[in-house]
Formats: structure tokens, sequence, C-alpha cells
């Protein structure tokens, strides 16, 4: 009895022997699926997107640390990430950065879509710009860290009087080491081909620090990229950076008509450079869709 029992596992496969057996089958599966359904394409594209930004955070943390928890350090994450647009064939058509202010600080405000953005974010970066983030990405694993050392600006959204303090925090270091800042005012991934309602937290900060803001808007992904259909292919993104918005002058009072002016301004270029036949396709004009959106 106990003689047939060792003989039935030692012919029982090994935990090293499943996992083998199972990494084979994947590899069998993957090209299959890949040939066959769009959805574990968008599905293997967006883990390697992600696995690869993890591990290119890995391979910055070390050359960072050198310098420590410094805004210079954000050049090194923008020159190691610049090359996965060519993975993906996306291509990026930018115009505007001449308006970029030369020397003084200023606050970014950006239109924010899927995690693609770091894509259009990482082409026209200026120097010495950092993005204010939610408080949750310091803890994503190296990417966190990673960014902690490049000086990107954490933030809890949910509690708002420490998010009150960072912004104040934030608009002295505008003036004082003279830093940018980018922010995507929508507060979160916006996926329905139009624009949410701006959060002032970003023009609270400019009129504080009396800093012009810049408005940038990147093409809807439609024509390439759409999380509900599980689709990603490659494809043509606009980046517009439109003219400095001035500040001086303005009080808190002003933030709300700002945010709003600013918001009109940067749906109207949406809406032209995302119905041009390279940057979103004909959805703009569906019910519902952007389109019909009010400013």
């Amino acid at each position: 009895m106990e003689e047939g029992l060792v003989a039935s596992m030692e012919l029982w496969p090994g935990p090293w022997t499943m996992l083998l057996f199972f990494l084979l089958l994947l590899l069998l599966l993957v090209p299959v699926l890949w040939g066959y359904s769009t959805s574990a394409k968008y599905f293997c594209k967006m883990a390697f997107y992600n696995g690869w930004i993890l591990f290119l955070a890995v391979l910055a943390i070390p050359v960072c640390a050198l310098r420590g928890r410094n805004v210079e350090n954000m050049k090194i994450l923008r020159l190691m990430l610049l090359h996965i647009k060519y993975l993906y064939g996306i291509r990026l058509e930018v115009r505007g950065t001449h308006h970029f202010p030369p020397t003084q600080p200023y606050v970014v405000v950006s239109n924010h879509q899927s995690s693609l953005d770091l894509l259009g974010m990482m082409e026209v970066l200026p120097g010495r710009c950092v993005p204010i983030a939610k408080r949750e990405l310091l803890w994503a694993g190296p990417a966190g860290l990673a960014c902690w050392l490049a000086g990107v600006i954490f933030i809890d959204r949910k509690r708002t009087g420490d998010a009150i303090s960072v912004m104040a925090e934030a608009a002295q270091t505008l003036l004082s080491q003279n830093v940018r800042v980018w922010v995507f005012p929508e507060g979160t991934r916006n996926h329905n081909g139009s624009m949410l309602p701006f959060k002032r937290g970003a023009f609270h900060l400019a009129v504080q620090a009396q800093v012009p803001i810049i408005p940038i808007v990147m093409s809807s992904y439609k024509d390439f990229y759409c999380k509900k259909e599980r689709r990603f292919t490659s494809g043509t993104c606009q980046v517009r950076v439109l003219p400095p918005v001035a500040t001086e002058g303005l009080t808190p009072d002003n933030v709300p008509d700002l945010a709003d002016r600013i918001r009109h301004s940067m749906l109207t270029v949406f809406r032209e450079i995302s119905t041009d036949g390279r940057g979103g396709g004909d959805y703009l004009k569906k019910p519902g869709g952007a389109g019909e959106a009010g400013p």
C-alpha cells in the first residue's frame, strides 16, 4: 500500500515542472490569441507597457539616488522613457513649444485620458518641470521611488487640508527654486472623449505664485487606443502647447472664471485636433461625444 502511494507521488509532477508546463502552454497560446483576438493584443500590450515602465524605474533608481531627491532627476526619467512611443508605433506631432517661457516658473495644465499621457508628457516636458500626482503613486514600488527621487509632488486628494498645504508649499518652491509643475486639472483619467470639469487647485497655485499657466492639449487616442473596446494599435497623437495665460494681479476670487476660461480654450483645441483625420476620428460627431459637450 505504502509502496503504491510513494510510486504515485513520484509520478505526479513537482511544482517547478507544473510551472514550466504552464509557461510553455502560455508561450504557445500567446501567438494564437495575438493573431485572433484584439482583446488579447490589448492586454498583452498594456501588461508590457506597465511592466516595462517598472523595469526602467528599477534601472533609474540607482542613477537618480546619486543626486538624491532632485528635480533634475526628471531629465533621467524622461530620457529613459522617450523610446516607448517607437515600441508601440505611436507618432507624436508637437506644436507650440515656443510658448514655454524660457526662464521663469509656471504651471502646466493638461487633459488626462489614460496612462498613455505619459508619452505625450515626456515628449514636451520642459526643464525643471515635475508633475503633481496622487499620493497612491508613491507606494507603486520602483515607479513610486523613482518619481520621488525626481521631485514629483504627491497630494492626498482625500484630505483637502493636506492638499491645500502641499499646494501652498509648491507655490513657494516654484518661486524659490525656479521649478515648473505639471497638473492634470481633471483630477482623474477621462475616457469619454471630452474633458471633465477642472478642479481648481492648479489655478489657485498659479494665482498664489503669480506665475503664468501653460495649457497643453493632447488629441483623442480613439484612432489607436480604446480601453472600453480593448483596442490598442498604432496611430498619431497631436500635442499642442497653447500660449501662456497671465495671472499677475489676479486673486482667489478670479480663479473660477480663470479655470472655466482655460478649460473652454483647451476643449476647443481638443475638438479641432481630434477631428482632423489623425487625432480621434469621427466619434466626436456621435451623440454624447465631445462634439456635443459644453465648455
